[in-house]
């Protein structure tokens, strides 16, 4: 090594891809192998940590004898480069190790990475998604132990690949068991993990947990939603949507404006960032709570691979995507847009709205995005058109679901009252009035007979 490019180094300290110590030993080997699973690095042995050269007592013998101990004590085996320079009569070793291609390497059983200047122990789960990530592949890819081909629904597989072909985005033909071993949803004739959470007919033990909080320990209601993927997405967000505030302003055209609380194609774009980059190996479920301000989604998994928070308050960012398949299938029914550019949607759409903030951390195990205001938005000053309507086809349609489907209940059932729509609909009642409410301002709607006796009539 240069002794300018080793003097540059003991001035800037250590840091992710840098280690001092006085002295060789087991430390020494648990830094190399956090650095081969995380970029690589370099370990200076016979510098203090505050970068000033203390000298180590080696022989040519001592440094190999040091060499073999950290290739007997990480698994798999790592060979480090070493230097020995001599600095004012003081010996210096230097160690060096690139990023290992398998990953992740460990010490005497235990898996180490690099975070900052420190050597991170890593959990079970960051051990499986670190394997998983340097062989290039995901959960989602191997096959399911859970289910088989005749477990597959193939109502949810057609009404996906129509709405793959409708979309445009790629063309799916033939059996639907070719085009699911095309999108490599089917392996060796098996499910994957994937095909179990998109088109299983059993209940996948995956649940969205919604609730509706009055303070952060008063529920005033909850859902647990456990379906397939597409389904509870539109579960979810028609869920979410029946609880949100909307203030109506009145322009003197003939319909008034709906302005909700959130910009709706936000919050469905933070709840399919939740479904499609959750950890699928943890047990948590993905937990939302809408408060009176605000509105919070945690899903189980922290950031994925390398993407760190700071990068995300960017517009330059590069997606890392722990669910492969997922993501492809959610991109093909074009429910998410090109990867990478989530949050750079959210932050835009969020512009309308004055007082809102938009916030996420890594909390726990898990991953935690909010958005919340001081003041809701009650005018449309300065709205992009459409931020009401819907910026995609599912916004539409989860906005106006429940009142549609209610309406043509009514149609199909005259003269009924709210509690029988509600058992139906498998909603609440309140969601019910509110949404009769919805039809009888639109005047399709009206009620007739005495108020214990009489229900609700499509208006002629």
């Amino acid at each position: 090594m240069d002794i300018i490019i080793f003097n540059n180094i003991l001035r800037q300290g250590e840091g992710e891809t840098v280690e001092f110590k006085t002295s060789f030993g087991k430390e020494s080997i648990e830094t190399l192998v956090a650095f081969a699973s995380t970029r690589g690095g370099t370990l200076f042995v016979g510098v203090n940590n505050n970068g000033s050269i203390t000298g180590t007592q080696t022989g040519e013998e001592t440094v190999q004898n040091w060499v073999n101990q950290i290739k007997q004590d990480s698994s798999p085996s790592i060979i480090p480069d070493v230097e020995v320079m001599n600095i004012e009569g003081k010996k210096v070793v230097i160690f060096s190790i690139g990023e290992f291609p398998i990953k992740p390497v460990a010490f005497k059983n235990r898996y180490f990475k690099r975070v900052a200047n420190s050597n991170h122990l890593l959990t079970i789960t960051e051990i499986t998604n670190l394997h998983l990530q340097s062989l290039q592949l995901s959960w989602d890819a191997y096959e399911s132990h859970d289910i088989t081909l005749n477990d597959l629904d193939e109502i949810k597989i057609k009404a996906f690949i129509h709405k793959v072909n409708q979309g445009g985005r790629f063309q799916l033909e033939g059996k639907w068991q070719t085009v699911l071993e095309k999108l490599s949803l089917l392996k060796n004739g098996r499910p994957t993990n994937g095909a179990m959470l998109l088109f299983s007919k059993k209940t996948p033990q995956y649940n969205i947990h919604i609730g509706r909080f009055k303070t952060p320990y008063t529920i005033i209601d909850d859902r647990m939603i456990s379906s397939t993927l597409f389904e509870a997405v539109e579960e979810s967000i028609r869920y979410i949507i029946s609880h949100l505030k909307v203030a109506f302003e009145f322009t003197g055209d003939i319909q008034r404006k709906e302005i909700f609380e959130y910009p709706l194609a936000a919050i469905r774009e933070l709840l399919l960032n939740a479904v499609v980059h959750r950890d699928y190996t943890s047990p948590v479920d993905i937990q939302i709570k809408i408060f009176d301000n605000a509105i919070t989604f945690f899903n189980p998994g922290k950031l994925y691979g390398d993407l760190t928070i700071e990068q995300l308050k960017t517009d330059h960012y590069q997606s890392r995507t722990r669910n492969k398949l997922v993501a492809e299938s959610f991109y093909l029914t074009k429910d998410i847009e090109k990867y990478g550019s989530g949050y750079i949607r959210v932050r835009r759409e969020i512009s309308d709205y004055p007082t809102m903030e938009f916030e996420y951390e890594e909390s726990g195990d898990g991953y935690l995005v909010s958005l919340n205001y001081q003041t809701q938005k009650t005018k449309n000053e300065g709205v992009n058109e459409g931020v009401n309507e819907g910026v995609n086809e599912g916004v539409n349609e989860g906005v106006n679901e429940g009142v549609n489907d209610l309406f043509s209940l009514v149609k199909e059932n005259p003269g009924k009252r709210a509690p029988y729509f509600a058992q139906n609909m498998n909603t609440s009642v309140k969601n019910i009035e509110r949404w009769l409410k919805h039809l009888k301002n639109d005047e399709k709607i009206e009620f007739r007979g005495a108020p214990k006796t009489g229900g609700y009539f499509v208006q002629k």
